[in-house]
């Protein structure tokens, strides 16, 4: 589902049975709509380093798609790909049903904006709005026409006659996205648009890209590795590792159901340590049995257990499955972070409850709270260093 039915769901009572008929509506209009980008067994090689191994992706129209990873996972050499920067080895890229694996940048019905805004510094805001439109050669009325509607979309009329010097960094941010939306672009394309504002000012933009998107209905593509904006403006969110897709889905999906341990990892924090399957619904970590819900892993298998910080509660040592001694007791605003050494691993508790370092303590956790997956088969030690560029 987008930001605005997820938000509609969970701010209105209406009952788990219409919820539930609503959500099956929303995701059936998802499925309904038209594909518009398809990615397909793309490969992409710096000299020696493999960035992307046969990618294959496909993004809906009017989607907010984000694609999120670390440093040197292929997120921005896939958006250079698609927008026509950089040609790959093999495969193909198709919009709209037709290869554009070839075509070039200016022919492509798509718009980037820059992590650096490229805005002209001689011209005046009304000229950098313009660029693309004199261009194309449209009419005098056609581009003043443009040039106010894009203004008032981001929130900046009047500033025409202004200097890109007299702007703060999120005002200029949002006049670079003015001068793509002129274009009427299909697809935009974000490269970590809002990295160099603080953290307010980002926070601000990263709700005006939500109500871009959706009053604009185009698609948005957007590369970041803040896992926070990923949550915050995605309908769907690709986590990317060293050249592949760990997972797709919903930021509910990503975060609560995470297909792996570096996707657990690297959205949000999370306890993660190595466990023995019993069998369904039993799990065995450092020695200790505790219930859970997952079924299917076989008998005494191995397999990554993760708890999120904030499913852990802090209870007396008697009626906790564990008990350690807290270490650490941090607060940071909306909650006390605090660590727990037990059975020599430092387990991260997110509470509202402040507790004494040196405190003896149990851990509780309900079963439903305790995700089992598969051992990951990737491994940080594998990793390649490659230029954060790409």
């Amino acid at each position: 589902m987008d930001y605005y039915s997820t938000k509609f769901l969970k701010d209105n009572d209406l009952g788990e049975g219409l919820k539930k008929i609503l959500h099956q509506y929303y995701e059936v209009i998802k499925i309904m709509k038209k594909e518009l980008i398809k990615f397909i067994d793309i490969s992409k090689s710096y000299g020696n380093h493999l960035v992307l191994d046969e990618f294959n992706l496909s993004v809906k129209e009017n989607e907010f798609v984000t694609l999120l990873g670390p440093s040197g996972c292929g997120k921005t050499t896939t958006l250079r790909l698609l927008g026509g920067f950089e040609t790959p080895d093999s495969g193909k890229i198709l919009f709209d049903g037709k290869d554009i694996t070839n075509l070039p940048a200016n022919q492509r019905k798509l718009n980037t904006v820059f992590q650096k805004y490229s805005l002209f510094p001689h011209m005046t805001i009304e000229e950098n709005i313009a660029f693309g439109l004199k261009i194309s050669k449209k009419s005098t009325q056609y581009i003043n026409d443009k040039i106010k509607y894009a203004l008032k979309l981001v929130n900046l009329d009047g500033y025409e006659n202004r200097s890109v010097d007299s702007l703060s960094g999120g005002q200029q941010q949002r006049i670079a996205i003015a001068r793509a939306i002129v274009n009427e672009p299909k697809i935009l394309l974000l490269d970590e648009p809002l990295g160099a504002l603080d953290l307010k000012l980002r926070q601000s933009m990263q709700y005006e890209l939500i109500r871009l998107k959706n009053e604009l209905g185009i698609t948005f593509i957007y590369v970041t590795h803040d896992q926070e904006e990923a949550l915050t403006m995605s309908d769907q969110i690709v986590v990317m590792n060293q050249g592949y897709i760990q997972q797709i889905g919903t930021p509910e999906d990503i975060y609560n159901e995470p297909e792996n341990a570096f996707v657990a990892d690297f959205i949000g924090s999370s306890n993660i340590m190595d466990g023995i399957m019993i069998k369904d619904k039993l799990v065995s970590i450092f020695g200790i049995e505790i219930h859970c819900v997952d079924e299917g892993f076989g008998t005494n298998t191995p397999v990554d257990v993760v708890i999120r910080p904030e499913d852990l509660v802090i209870t007396s040592p008697e009626h906790g499955f564990i008990t350690g001694k807290i270490i650490s007791t941090i607060f940071k605003g909306v909650h006390y972070e605090i660590e727990v050494l037990a059975k020599d691993y430092k387990w991260l508790i997110h509470t509202t409850k402040f507790a004494n370092v040196g405190d003896i303590v149990g851990l509780s956790i309900d079963p439903f709270d305790i995700q089992i997956m598969k051992k990951a088969e990737y491994s940080d030690e594998k990793a390649v260093e490659i230029d954060e560029e790409l």
